[in-house]
């Protein structure tokens, strides 16, 4: 900060208000002869240390804390008072007065917020940024992947002969006598051939065409964004990595959930619920009563796809509420539905679905509204049509199995059995090996479910499990147990149980990676076939943007179907 000029300090006193020129330069020079007279004294190292180690030697006294107590405290000094005289010192005193409330830098320190509110501090900024993404992609990481050519991949398909018992094939006696005859007559030839020999067997077939859908995501980055990040983050490289990990989940939720349209060959949309009810309950246990109805509780539901969509709205339900209460939905889902998702609105009469707001969804048939009802967010007027599947898509793992050429579906509806824990999976293991021989490989389950079924072991009464706590010498124990196979009791095979990271909570598929035919010329059940593996593109740069994509061509193929199954409606605990 600039000294206040002479005329500022001088050039007033109360009993001389007008003084001139002369005058104040006199006054200015006494001030500077005064100072440049006083005594000086240099102080060393030791004599600091002294005065402060000791307590006696110079005494330095408290520091003047900003620039307006320096000078006052350098006018309070004895040597200031005899050098000028009274007229000089009170002028120069009432002209600190009035700098003091004219200029407050005067009066400020230097701390975190000042001279600047934002401190004159260094950012302790670590680079680059932390990717806390999660990214696991186990379906992708395992399936085979191989090359596929044209539009289409096509496979043809003996489903079944006499004495398999598949393919609607029927069983025949083999037996004969000398006097058996069989037509041998070519199929839809008019005369007939017969000959002494047993009967003729019969086949059923059909061919498979899986169609390839083109994907593709993008990303750009501004010029401005990638200079602005130098010294920071590579934000180019940044994009191009995530452009990359985008791409493979979300093939990995393809191959997990997805659906193509039936137009080309695939299951196609989920219908609506149907059968909606609502019942009005008092709440019980930790359940939280409704809140903000107002009379009546209105709500439509839409059958869940998962990740990519729901179906189209359900007709309406109502119900009407008192205080302290809570309402159940319940409705039949239809084949395919991973879950149900809840639309509600309240008034005398129904407001409509521009009021009709997202509640939750819930992988059974029955969803439980309490608490306060939702003001705000997705309202049911936006959807005004199916997402559960899509042109440029294939069908995933979870639709096949849950489809109609499944093996086993069941629906269950609620929670795991804790009397006969697995028995479930045991249940499915049985139909599965009469119709087709079947001996799945593993099941997977939503992180929840799996938990679920983990203490439906540990907490059934029947001494048919045993589980040890062990202990370690000291005080350590390890406690907890998880269910990582279930025994197939009808081939005493052991099935895996694993968690899928991005599996809908209420589905279980069960799925067979090979078959037990060692001459079927199925080297893998499920297969991705791709025309282009997952590839980046760098697109020219035609505006001031790095922009990229990445394209792959392809899809998941299933050639035996009926060797895997579900079991769905798993009702969280």
């Amino acid at each position: 900060m600039p000294l206040p000029k002479a005329q500022t300090l001088f050039g007033y006193s109360p009993e001389a208000p007008e003084l001139s020129k002369a005058e104040v330069s006199r006054r200015f020079d006494e001030l500077m002869a005064t100072i440049d007279s006083l005594p000086t004294r240099h102080v060393g190292a030791s004599e600091v240390a002294q005065a402060f180690g000791e307590g006696r030697g110079i005494d330095f006294g408290a520091r003047p804390g900003n620039a307006f107590e320096a000078l006052t405290k350098a006018l309070d000094g004895p040597d200031i008072a005899k050098a000028m005289s009274s007229d000089a010192l009170a002028s120069v005193t009432s002209a600190l007065e009035a700098l003091k409330a004219e200029q407050p830098d005067l009066m400020k320190d230097i701390t975190p917020s000042s001279p600047i509110g934002t401190g004159l501090v260094a950012y302790d900024l670590e680079a680059p940024a932390k990717m806390l993404t999660p990214r696991p992609t186990p379906l992708r990481n395992r399936l085979p992947r191989k090359k596929g050519i044209g539009l289409s991949h096509q496979f043809k398909v003996i489903s079944g002969f006499t004495g398999t018992a598949t393919g609607g094939v029927a069983n025949i006696h083999p037996g004969i006598g000398d006097t058996t005859q069989t037509n041998f007559a070519p199929s839809g030839a008019s005369n007939a051939l017969y000959y002494a020999r047993g009967p003729k067997i019969s086949y059923a077939g059909y061919d498979k065409t899986v169609a390839y859908s083109q994907f593709s995501v993008s990303d750009a980055v501004t010029w401005s964004a990638q200079y602005a990040g130098q010294g920071y983050q590579d934000v180019r490289q940044l994009s191009r990595t995530s452009l990359l990990y985008s791409s493979m989940l979300l093939e990995e939720r393809m191959l997990l959930m997805g659906r193509g349209t039936s137009g080309r060959g695939f299951l196609g949309a989920v219908a609506a619920p149907t059968g909606v009810a609502l019942t009005a309950r008092t709440a019980a246990g930790s359940e939280v009563a409704l809140s903000g109805f107002t009379t009546n509780v209105y709500v439509k539901v839409t059958s869940d796809a998962g990740d990519f969509g729901q179906s189209v709205l359900s007709t309406a339900a109502n119900v009407g509420v008192t205080a302290g209460q809570v309402v159940d939905v319940t409705c039949v889902l239809p084949a395919g539905a991973t879950g149900v998702r809840v639309y509600v609105s309240t008034g005398a009469s129904d407001p409509g679905d521009a009021s009709r707001w997202y509640a939750g969804r819930v992988g059974y048939n029955t969803f439980t509204l309490q608490g306060a009802l939702p003001t705000s967010g997705v309202a049911a007027s936006t959807i005004t049509a199916d997402t559960t599947a899509y042109t440029n898509g294939y069908d995933g793992i979870l639709p096949i199995c849950t489809g109609p050429d499944s093996g086993y579906v069941n629906r269950l509806n609620a929670v795991l059995s804790n009397t006969n824990p697995g028995s479930e999976w045991q249940t499915a293991f049985a139909a599965l090996y009469d119709a087709v021989k079947a001996d799945p490989d593993r099941t997977l389950l939503n992180g929840s479910d799996r938990k679920q079924l983990s203490d439906a072991l540990k907490t059934n009464s029947s001494s048919n499990y045993r589980m040890t706590i062990t202990q370690d010498q000291l005080t350590g124990v390890t406690l907890g147990d998880v269910v990582n196979t279930i025994i197939n009791e009808v081939t005493g095979k052991g099935v895996a149980v694993e968690v899928h990271p991005w599996m809908p909570q209420g589905n279980a598929p069960i799925i067979s990676d090979t078959l037990p035919l060692p001459d079927s010329e199925v080297s893998d059940v499920w297969s991705v076939f791709n025309v282009q593996d997952l590839l980046g593109v760098d697109w020219p740069v035609t505006q001031f943007a790095f922009e990229s994509s990445s394209y792959w061509m392809g899809a998941l193929l299933c050639y035996a179907p009926a060797w895997n199954g579900a079991i769905t409606g798993i009702k969280k605990a």
